[in-house]
């Protein structure tokens, strides 16, 4: 059973990438033994003490699917508080560099166009992140 933490317990940080590529991002779906098992997310990890959100994404993202990104723009961060933790992802918007897609941790991926990322079961904290990157790509009102 997990343990409620504390309301003043500090929120995990991790770094999300948004991964760009032909007009589609990249989902990934989390693995049976990972927490949260088979909901979708946007690849990344924990941010450890000392480490930029940028450095620690560049990190798991070579760890988890053997790619270097180049980080094209920052989305705003978002808190999420689940019964047993919370979360503040820092989402990034990134395109692949170099490395073909090898899975380390997730279950599969897919590519899907912005309109039909919302489709799938993703981990809850990652629908604001969804939500703020369709509204950076809609074009301003007239």
């Amino acid at each position: 059973m997990t343990a409620m933490l504390p309301a003043d317990h500090p929120p995990i940080r991790v770094a999300c990438a948004l991964i760009e590529q032909d007009g589609l991002i990249l989902a990934a779906q989390r693995s049976e033994g990972m927490r949260m098992p088979l909901k979708w997310e946007f690849p990344g990890g924990k941010i450890e003490a000392g480490e930029t959100e940028e450095d620690c994404l560049r990190r798991e993202l070579a760890e988890e699917l053997g790619i270097a990104v180049q980080i094209v723009r920052s989305l705003p961060p978002h808190t999420h508080r689940y019964p047993a933790f919370t979360v503040t992802l820092h989402p990034f918007v990134c395109a692949i560099v170099t490395g073909e897609i090898a899975l380390a941790e997730h279950r599969r991926i897919l590519w899907l166009p912005p309109a039909e990322l919302a489709a799938l079961d993703w981990a809850e904290a990652d629908f604001p992140v969804i939500a703020a990157y369709r509204a950076a790509l809609a074009p301003p009102p007239a």
